[in-house]
């Protein structure tokens, strides 16, 4: 199973760095994990719409150049699907178990994700209405895909 993690933006903090090294090598047990992380686009303060859209499609566009055609690709999107760590879990079982080898998670930067990168997902996920700073979002998403392989693999997980 391979796993890749599309992410726009650099981590900056060391704690993040940290936590999210651990959960990189606490995954290699059940997975190929790739972290792929693209440059992010500055946004001028007081940006109007067209130049978010203009940012939002720059990164969207790095981001399709990165995603391979054969990776089933679910988008963090505060629009998506709200899951539970189980349910989650259970998702991503039947993929594997249906064949999809290769699954691309995408988080976008401060602006979200270009219609483009929606439109090309399979799936949206949120995990919460509120928001999330992206590098923050990395860590959480990685302690719950290691979660969700504990789940899988019948193994004890705190609740």
């Amino acid at each position: 199973m391979k796993i890749s993690l599309i992410c726009v933006g650099k981590i900056k903090e060391k704690y993040l760095t940290m936590g999210i090294d651990e959960y990189k090598k606490r995954l290699g047990r059940y997975c190929s994990l790739e972290i792929i992380e693209l440059p992010d686009e500055k946004t001028p303060d007081n940006a109007g719409p067209a130049v978010e859209e203009s940012i939002k499609k720059t990164e969207g566009n790095r981001i399709l150049k990165v995603l391979k055609e054969d990776s089933y690709c679910i988008a963090l999107d505060i629009k998506g699907n709200m899951l539970s760590s189980v349910e989650l879990a259970n998702h991503l079982d039947r993929l594997f178990v249906s064949g999809k080898s290769h699954i691309s998670f995408v988080i976008g930067g401060s602006l979200g994700l270009s219609d483009d990168v929606l439109n090309r997902a399979d799936y949206w996920l949120s995990f919460s209405k509120m928001t999330f700073p992206h590098q923050l979002m990395r860590l959480i998403f990685l302690e719950q895909i290691y979660r969700a392989f504990r789940i899988m693999n019948n193994e004890p997980y705190h609740k």
